[in-house]
């Protein structure tokens, strides 16, 4: 049998001394709750929140890429915007709140920022 411990076993808890908690914050004034570590993103998608954002034109936006790269997924976290929900674990008290307006775009392709919007205007 293998000492490795599994995930979601409780021997594997104690056997890394990682304690598994909770922690709560709030979206858009809604309570949000997660086991410490979770990202935003994930936290708000498991709360059933697909999108969180939107564009200037008013398009809904939320997780996509889920690495940080194209910042489909910007909310405004303790009042500083543009923050990555995807790259950011949900902290105690922390108040997350939904983002509008522009934002640049990430061409796959080349793996460069346009500058644009999702539609191909400038962002401003």
């Amino acid at each position: 049998m293998s000492d490795i411990p599994q995930a979601g076993s409780p021997h594997g808890s104690e056997r890394t001394g990682a304690a598994t908690s909770r922690v709560r914050g709030t979206f858009d004034g809604e309570p949000l709750e997660a086991e410490a570590g979770t990202s935003v993103a994930s936290a708000l998608i498991a709360t059933g929140t697909r999108s969180w954002r939107t564009t200037r034109e008013g398009r809904s936006r939320g997780l996509f890429c889920g690495i940080g790269v194209c910042f489909d997924c910007l909310v405004e976290i303790d009042g500083e915007s543009g923050q990555r929900a995807c790259m950011i674990p949900l902290g105690e008290g922390m108040d997350v709140r939904s983002a509008s307006g522009p934002r640049t775009t990430h061409d796959a392709g080349t793996g460069t920022s346009t500058g644009r919007d999702a539609d191909g205007t400038d962002a401003a």
